[in-house]
């Protein structure tokens, strides 16, 4: 490595030591029953290539587990396009034929923004229309969905050629999408337009990244709470696409714990497992030892150099 090269990686830890006290955290639980224990880990869907190895109590971590566990394999394409019609009207309708004219204006308005031409979107369901721009966002600040925390855990295993199961899979997820009504489409793409328009999303994003990268569930569950209070929809939305999910997480995990003594690194998004409806507490809850990894700052070297 040349001398230029190894003082920029040096200052660059530096800066991490001194941004992060000594004590910093990773969201990342080990939970314990009588005879087992398992990881959570929370996970950002969209991300960057230097993010990666992940912090050592994380790769540790995974490599004392048998088995991988994801939401969903976000890498199973045969699944996402089975998916379709959760996503998208048949022709001819469209999505203009769903939401005000006026904001149908707005939307068209924010897609030069992205570079996205309006045949690429016109036939998506709202939800899903919307969900297409906050992603644009997400990588217009620079994090991508290829560098997602699930994709990379996903292609590790891989190449590990460890086992990986789903806690609830793609169909799933995506019925669970397809279950709004088109008045609950309607509030969230226009939330999601407000948002985007007032920059809104883009320091959720900001919010969000930080409160992982330093590993503070409380920071995370306010840059929610935040966005909920501004954007019309928003907390009803979280409310069935995280916490209502919950019940049956739990009940899967339970038997882990209370089953064979393999243990498995299970990887959800973030906000799954913080606040008083997390994950996290409703282990503790049910009886169970949970104990937040607490981990030194510098990452590992990356595994190519």
């Amino acid at each position: 490595m040349e001398p230029e090269r190894k003082m920029r990686r040096l200052l660059a830890a530096l800066a991490a030591f001194v941004a992060i006290p000594a004590a910093a955290q990773n969201l990342l639980w080990e939970v314990s029953s009588l005879t087992n224990r398992v990881y959570l880990f929370g996970t950002i869907h969209a991300g960057k290539v230097e993010w990666y190895p992940l912090p050592r109590a994380v790769e540790d971590a995974m490599n004392d587990s048998r088995e991988l566990v994801v939401e969903a394999d976000v890498t199973d394409l045969d699944a996402i396009e089975k998916a379709g019609p959760a996503m998208a009207y048949k022709p001819p309708d469209s999505l203009k034929n769903h939401v005000p004219p006026a904001d149908y204006a707005r939307f068209l308005k924010l897609l030069p923004r992205y570079r996205m031409p309006e045949s690429a979107v016109a036939q998506m369901k709202p939800l899903m229309a919307a969900s297409l721009l906050v992603f644009a966002e997400w990588a217009r600040k620079g994090y991508l969905a290829d560098y997602g925390v699930d994709v990379y855990l996903i292609k590790t295993a891989r190449a590990e050629l460890k086992p990986m199961v789903e806690l609830e899979g793609t169909e799933a997820q995506m019925k669970l999408m397809d279950s709004l009504s088109d008045a609950e489409g309607r509030a969230l793409f226009i939330g999601t337009l407000g948002a985007l328009e007032s920059g809104l999303t883009g320091e959720q994003i900001e919010g969000m990244v930080h409160a992982w990268e330093v590993g503070d569930p409380r920071m995370l569950l306010d840059v929610s709470r935040r966005y909920n209070e501004k954007v019309p929809g928003a907390e009803q939305f979280e409310d069935l696409f995280v916490w209502s999910r919950h019940d049956a997480m739990v009940a899967k995990i339970s038997g882990w714990l209370d089953g064979s003594r393999d243990h498995r690194f299970i990887a959800v998004g973030a906000l799954h497992l913080v606040g008083p409806r997390g994950l996290v507490e409703m282990l503790r809850k049910k009886g169970y030892v949970v104990r937040q990894v607490f981990v030194d700052p510098v990452r590992r070297e990356k595994k190519n150099e």
